[in-house]
Parts: structure tokens; C-alpha cells; sequence
């Protein structure tokens, strides 16, 4: 294994030199107190693994491995900082990512062995995977399955870099400002260490993103980052495309409806409570709803009533307020003569409503019922 170190602290570059001259397959190629000269033998030159200290002159270690990272995707990068533990763990690195000064021998074979063993999966993995399709479920519960079989979920270290992840996966193929992205999970710090903290949490989803690089690339430019994705097909898209793209309602088209609207069978990222998805979660709700629209009023059309009232119920059940749904099963009611049913689902649509808004329904709805009201009771 062909290691680089990089460590502004020459007592403590000659001490792991020392210590890892003494492990069986290393071969350092490269020990640099100058972060601009490692750099660039980083860059030109064939190794497996860096110790990149925190803390450079004039620039963040963090920074700098998310930099080399972008040129070199499969480089291993090993941590090595001097803070004490607690600051250690604001890292929000696990602990194959980071060794503590003064670095225990014990402590660092382990982490040797980890990145074997890291590497020996991984190869196993993309060999696996190769020219099949990742299938990302976003719509309930969040799920990864590649060849018809769910995938473990991936292991954050922190919440904050799932939610970051998830984000990107939302905004997949578009540029994020780097500013945006620490308006919406460091608002609260000042910036340096904001940026500070996006940059290991960058650095984090690199290094779990890994097993999958065939299909997630994450790149960035001096102001921001886009995740775009390869060979991956993401439930939320497809429902969508179908929607928006989807011809009329007919005898030969309902059964793909049918179909499709089965996908969407709970609320997008339903497991999440980011303010952030919250509107997309309602903007895919309101296309739902005007679909299963289409289909209740082509079933009606088609005079299959009890599959338009199932629809109806559907749409009551998913969206309450739903207003036009209830006055449809109250008509729908009333043509079967069904008294009970149609002062029924008025009273729950009248009690939904007040719950919800303190309102009574629309005038329309109110005016109908009163009129039917009376015409049954003369």
C-alpha cells in the first residue's frame, strides 16, 4: 500500500513515519510539511492512502481532502488531529477516518486492517454490480435494492449527513450553493466553522457513498456541489414522468393508472421531518390527487360507479379536505337512493372541516344538501 503523509508538525511526521515503516506492506512515497507540495504529489502521483493532519497553514485539512478527493475518488484519506476527544467527535467522522496525536501503535493497525477490509468488500461489491440498475425508493420508507433485493440501509455517523444526503438526492442533478446548504443545517454557526463542518460531512457521504460509486458521483466547484446519479432509477421520478406525460383515461390506458398510482403508496420520505421536504411532499400529493380525479371521473363516465366510489373513498381517506370528493359519494348517494350514506358523509365532511378550519362546507355543497335535504322530508 503506497502512503503519503501530510503534517505541519515535523515531530509528529517523523513519529507515524517511524511507526509505519514498521507495519509489513506500507511503502511511504511521501512525507510533507507543506500542504501546496503534498498536494501536488498527491495529485501526480500513484498512492492508496493519506494521513492528512486537521489543521494546515492557511487551510483546512477537512477542505483540502474534499479538494484531492475530487481529482482522486478512490484515494483513502486517515485523519490525524491533535484536538482532544470531544472535539474529535465534532468531526462527525467514524473511527476508520481519524487517529488521535500521539498515534498509539495498536490504534493505528487497527485502522490499517479496517481499510483492508473496507477495500476487500468494496471491490467484492463493484464486481457485483456491475451493469445493474439501482432501484432508490423515496415514497414511504426510503429503501436502496439492487437485483430485486433490498440493500441495508446506509450508515450515517450522524443525522446530518443523511439529511444532507437526502437533500442532494432531492436536488439530484442540480448545482447547490455551498451557502444554501449551510443556510439549511448550520444557520446558527458563524461561517468558518460552518463551512468547517459541511466539509466533513461532504467528506463523510463520499466515504459512504463508496460501495456505490458506479451509480452516485459527487462533484464540486468553488462555490457549491451536484449529486448526479448513473443507471439509477428513483420510484418518486417514475411515478412522476408517468403522471405528467400520461395520456387520457381510457379502456386501454386505467390499467397502467392503476398500476402507477399503486406506487404511490405513502407520503414521500414519510420516515423525515425536514422542513425542506414538506413542500415537495405536498406538491406530489396535489398531482396524486388530481390523477385519482381523472380516474374517478372517467369511471363515472364509463358507468363503473362502484369503482368511482372506491376511488372517491380513497381520495376522502388520503386527503380529508377534499371537498369535491365528499360532494361526489354525496350525489353518487343520493342517485342510489341511499338517504343514510349521503347524511352521512355530509356530517363528516362538516366535522372535518371544523376541526380542521373552523369552516362549514363550500356554499355550493351546503345549498345542494339543503335542497335535497328538503325535497326527502316533504
Amino acid at each position: 500500500m503506497k502512503v503519503i503523509l501530510l503534517d505541519d508538525d515535523r515531530i509528529a511526521l517523523d513519529y507515524l513515519e517511524q511507526q509505519l515503516q514498521q507495519i509489513p506492506g506500507i511503502e511511504i512515497v511521501g512525507k510533507f510539511t507543506d500542504p501546496a507540495a503534498g498536494r501536488k504529489e498527491i495529485i501526480n502521483q500513484p498512492v492508496d492512502l493519506l494521513f492528512l493532519d486537521t489543521q494546515l497553514p492557511d487551510v483546512d485539512g477537512i477542505q483540502l481532502a474534499e479538494e484531492i478527493l475530487q481529482i482522486k475518488p478512490d484515494l483513502k484519506i486517515v485523519f490525524v488531529t491533535g484536538y482532544e476527544a470531544y472535539a474529535v467527535k465534532a468531526f462527525e467522522l467514524n473511527a476508520l477516518d481519524y487517529l488521535l496525536k500521539p498515534v498509539k501503535s495498536e490504534r493505528l493497525m487497527n485502522t490499517l486492517q479496517r481499510i483492508d477490509r473496507s477495500q476487500t468488500v468494496f471491490d467484492l461489491d463493484r464486481l457485483a454490480q456491475q451493469n445493474q440498475s439501482l432501484q432508490i425508493k423515496m415514497l414511504g420508507h426510503f429503501q436502496m435494492i439492487l437485483d430485486q433485493k433490498q440493500l441495508p440501509p446506509l450508515r450515517w455517523r450522524t443525522t446530518r449527513a443523511q439529511e444532507l444526503f437526502l437533500y442532494m438526492l432531492q436536488c439530484r442533478g442540480q448545482f447547490i450553493r455551498k451557502s444554501t446548504l449551510i443556510e439549511l443545517l448550520w444557520p446558527e454557526y458563524e461561517p468558518n466553522r460552518a463551512f468547517s463542518l459541511l466539509y466533513t460531512v461532504i467528506y463523510h457521504i463520499r466515504k459512504t457513498l463508496e460501495q456505490y460509486e458506479e451509480y452516485f458521483s459527487l462533484t464540486n466547484s468553488v462555490d457549491g456541489y451536484i449529486l448526479n446519479l448513473n443507471n439509477v432509477l428513483v420510484d418518486v421520478e417514475e411515478w412522476e414522468n408517468f403522471i405528467l406525460s400520461s395520456p387520457p383515461v381510457t379502456n386501454k390506458t386505467i390499467g397502467e393508472y392503476t398500476g402507477m398510482m399503486k406506487l404511490f403508496k405513502d407520503d414521500y420520505l414519510k420516515e423525515y421531518d425536514y422542513w425542506w421536504a414538506e413542500s415537495e411532499r405536498q406538491r406530489l400529493k396535489m398531482l396524486w390527487l388530481r390523477t385519482s380525479f381523472r380516474m374517478a371521473e372517467w369511471y363515472m363516465s364509463s358507468h363503473q360507479q362502484s369503482k368511482a366510489v372506491e376511488k372517491y373513498l380513497e381520495i376522502c381517506h388520503q386527503h380529508p379536505i377534499a371537498e369535491e370528493a365528499h360532494f361526489a359519494l354525496m350525489k353518487i348517494f343520493a342517485a342510489n337512493k341511499n338517504s343514510l350514506a349521503v347524511h352521512r358523509q355530509y356530517r363528516l365532511l362538516v366535522a372535518i372541516l371544523l376541526e380542521e378550519f373552523n369552516e362549514q362546507p363550500s356554499t355550493y355543497i351546503t345549498d345542494w344538501y339543503d335542497d335535497w335535504k328538503q325535497a326527502h322530508e316533504e
